[in-house]
């Protein structure tokens, strides 16, 4: 654990305790931008985060990246200010590209129910793209509903609710560094 993974933890008394450093975090995205610049050679990907917690994982993964891709956006929501998702997803932001014959790689901050993955996927198979795969910085593999292709995975995690890394709590916590639990 980094001293600014420390310092949070003073600052901030109601995180239980860090789950995921961020030293952890930074080797992990590493390795998944290697396997990813090696699975996408000679090819120009089109990373799509799912907004907002996603975005400091794909800045720190695109950086790590060494084929040519494209960036786009996309903003959901399935959780209403709730701790849970409530299953119900809303595009909020759709992407500005056509992703048509192009590799599109959806990158997520985490994957627990798999009912607003399943969805995005199924809607942007419509839009015909030549393959679509998966880039989770979390799994949380026994909170699934419905289970759902995850390609690029860092971190499988327990059932708690985790902030931190671009995951929030009402909108508050994504500037943490590493992956925190919340005292209950």
């Amino acid at each position: 654990m980094t001293f600014d993974d420390q310092e949070y933890l003073r600052r901030y008394p109601f995180i239980e305790r860090v789950l995921i450093s961020s030293d952890e975090i930074q080797k992990r995205v590493r390795q998944l931008g290697n396997e990813i610049s090696i699975a996408y050679q000679g090819s120009q990907p089109i990373f799509v985060c799912i907004l907002k917690g996603a975005y400091p994982f794909l800045a720190d993964l695109t950086r790590c990246v060494s084929v040519d891709h494209e960036v786009d956006f996309m903003a959901v929501s399935s959780y209403g200010g709730a701790t849970q998702s409530t299953g119900v997803v809303k595009i909020e932001k759709d992407l500005k590209s056509n992703i048509t014959d192009r590799d599109v790689i959806l990158v997520e901050d985490i994957i627990d129910t798999g009912l607003t993955i399943a969805h995005l996927i199924e809607l942007l198979q419509t839009r015909a793209p030549r393959s679509i795969r998966v880039a989770s910085l979390l799994d949380k593999k026994s909170a699934r509903k419905k289970e759902v292709p995850l390609h690029y995975v860092g971190f499988e995690i327990p059932k708690e609710f985790v902030i931190g890394y671009g995951l929030d709590y009402d909108e508050k916590y994504r500037n943490l560094p590493f992956i925190g639990v919340m005292k209950a």
